[in-house]
C-alpha cells in the first residue's frame, strides 16, 4: 500500500494470472482500496475479470469465461487484446467476435511495446461504445501505477462502468527491459521448484 500511497492511487485492481488468492487477501484487509480481479487465460487469449468473489478456471472458451464472470456479478474486459508480440493477446478476429459480450476493453497497457497496439484497442472500444481501461500489468512493485485511470468514486460494478465511461486514461509504457525481468523471474521460479 505504500507504493499506492506514493503514487496517489486510491483503488487498485489486483488481477493475477489465473489466481485470486492475493486479491482476496488484500480486499479482506482493505476492501475500499482493492478490487478482486483475475487475468484469465482462455482458449483464445486473456480476459480481465473484476468484482469477482470466486476463481474462474483457465483454459475455458472466451464465451464460457465471460459467462462465469457475469454469473457472479463481475465485469469482464479484454486485456492487451491487440498486442502483436504477446501470444496471450486474443487478436482482432476473436475480439471482433466477442466484443458485444464485453464490459470494457483495456486501451492502455504499460507492457505493450508498440504504441499502435494500444491505439488500435482504443479505436475499437470507441467504435463499439465500450469504456476503455488501463493497466500497468505490473509484475514488480516499481511498475505499479505506470498506467492508470482517473475516474469518479464508484460504488459497485455497475457504477464502476458508468464512472469508467467518464474516465481519463493516463500513464506511460514501460521499458521493454521489464519483459526480461519477468522472464528471469519465471525461470527463477521454475528453478526453485526443482
Amino acid at each position: 500500500m505504500r507504493q499506492m500511497d506514493r503514487r496517489r492511487i486510491d483503488v487498485l485492481a489486483i488481477t493475477d494470472h489465473n489466481l485470486i488468492d492475493a486479491a482476496l487477501d488484500f480486499h479482506r484487509r482493505a476492501p475500499e482500496r482493492f478490487l478482486v480481479g483475475e487475468e484469465i487465460k482462455t482458449t483464445e487469449g486473456e480476459l480481465l475479470a473484476l468484482f469477482i468473489a470466486e476463481w474462474v478456471p483457465p483454459h475455458l472458451s472466451p464465451e464460457e469465461t465471460i459467462d462465469r464472470v457475469h454469473e457472479q456479478g463481475g465485469l469482464v474486459g479484454a486485456s492487451h487484446p491487440l498486442d502483436r508480440l504477446r501470444h496471450e493477446a486474443m487478436g482482432s478476429q476473436v475480439l471482433d467476435a466477442i466484443h458485444h459480450r464485453l464490459d470494457f476493453i483495456e486501451v492502455m497497457n504499460a507492457r505493450v511495446i508498440f504504441s499502435g497496439d494500444n491505439r488500435r484497442a482504443r479505436e475499437r472500444a470507441a467504435r463499439w461504445g465500450l469504456p476503455g481501461s488501463a493497466g500497468s500489468d505490473a509484475h514488480a512493485p516499481f511498475e505499479v501505477g505506470r498506467c492508470y485511470v482517473e475516474m469518479p468514486s464508484f460504488d459497485g460494478p455497475h457504477d464502476f462502468l458508468d464512472c469508467l465511461a467518464q474516465a481519463q486514461i493516463g500513464g506511460w509504457v514501460s521499458s521493454p527491459l521489464v519483459h526480461f525481468a519477468s522472464t528471469y523471474a519465471k525461470l527463477l521460479k521454475r528453478f526453485r521448484r526443482r
